[in-house]
């Protein structure tokens, strides 16, 4: 199956943190998400374990209390139902994986 960037709406999820969801199947989600300088995820967790390429830019990523800085060609896992959220340094841009699929992200 084939998904085209152009066809995936942008949403807003945080002020200066845009996501798109670029692909997803029974048991993974692909989702692209834009973090404008100075743009904040608060701190959150949820259910789906997470991995998370920095496709371009630089961020810093709390896990667990625990804050590092990514920048382009990191990645990172976030275990299930464990608190982390994201503060960008510059424009990030990332690609995020999740399973299970967020059902949240395909409305």
């Amino acid at each position: 199956m084939i998904f085209f960037r152009g066809d995936a709406e942008a949403v807003e999820m945080f002020a200066g943190v845009t996501r798109r969801t670029l692909a997803y199947g029974q048991s993974l989600l692909l989702a692209e998400f834009t973090y404008e300088r100075g743009a904040r995820a608060p701190l959150h967790r949820h259910p789906h374990e997470q991995i998370t390429y920095v496709v371009e830019g630089r961020y810093e990523i709390t896990i667990a209390g625990v804050p590092t800085v990514v920048e382009k060609g990191d990645s990172y896992l976030v275990p299930s139902n464990v608190e982390h959220g994201q503060f960008a340094l510059e424009r990030t841009v990332t690609a995020d994986i999740w399973h299970p699929p967020r059902e949240d992200y395909l409305e």
